[in-house]
């Protein structure tokens, strides 16, 4: 008599140890609760404002560094809202204006590809949290913290998983992603030929195939190895021009 071998099910599948460091990470944040223990913190201390802070595009190797800082509306409560990285882009895109609608104040801030040069990607991630911050009107009186910490005199605490936990960080988050994948669309219509509305300028197969093939672009990170590894940067004389036009 013929015997049927099990079909694959959930127990074949892969071992933690088996897993890509990021893809441990994606599995850890799915598993996190985003409430608002830390907010209910900071209001039992004597906080009005607090405000959630976070960035995107640390690991890119295109274009800006983008923060966003929010602060949510205390008894209005949206549904949704979690870390960014685990949302379709389609649900942040509803999430965004929602956010908008309804906290006390928001703000965005970019620090450009040229600055993450200079002072390099952590220190550009922590001016541009501080300029998102320092944009709040009203101003915040208290910060959560997506694991950094800001330059600033506000009273503040740094949340690892900051917004995989943090309703309002996971608020800032969703802004800042919104906005920065904006941004690589429209710079997607200038330079073409490196599939940017698509990765986001992140260190794709594609990308890294167009850098190789290309060279970068003005707008890349020279500092990042994938940048400098390749030579030829495009010629941004006639590019500077285009954008005074």
């Amino acid at each position: 008599m013929e015997t049927l071998l099990p079909m694959p099910s959930a127990a074949t599948k892969k071992t933690a140890s088996e897993l890509s460091p990021s893809a441990l990470k994606l599995r850890l944040l799915k598993r996190l609760r985003c409430t608002l223990r830390y907010e209910k913190l900071a209001w039992a201390s004597g906080a009005v404002m607090v405000a959630g802070v976070d960035e995107v595009g640390r690991g890119s190797l295109f274009g800006p560094v983008v923060a966003a800082a929010v602060i949510l509306e205390r008894g209005y409560r949206i549904r949704g809202l979690r870390d960014s990285k685990l949302l379709l882009p389609e649900r942040r895109e509803v999430l965004a204006p929602r956010i908008r609608d309804h906290a006390v104040a928001w703000a965005v801030a970019a620090v450009d590809a040229a600055r993450i040069d200079q002072i390099n990607i952590y220190h550009a991630s922590r001016l541009a949290m501080r300029e998102a911050v320092q944009k709040l009107q009203p101003a915040a009186d208290h910060l959560l913290i997506d694991a950094l910490k800001v330059d600033c005199e506000v009273p503040q605490k740094a949340i690892i998983h900051g917004d995989a936990l943090s309703v309002s960080i996971a608020a800032a988050s969703i802004l800042a992603k919104v906005e920065r994948d904006r941004m690589m669309c429209e710079w997607d219509t200038v330079f073409p030929e490196y599939g940017l509305a698509s990765h986001k300028g992140y260190s794709t197969p594609r990308h890294l195939a167009a850098l190789l093939e290309y060279g970068p672009t003005p707008l890349h990170r020279q500092s990042f190895a994938p940048v400098w590894m390749n030579p030829g940067v495009q010629e941004d004389l006639d590019f500077e021009a285009s954008l005074a036009e």
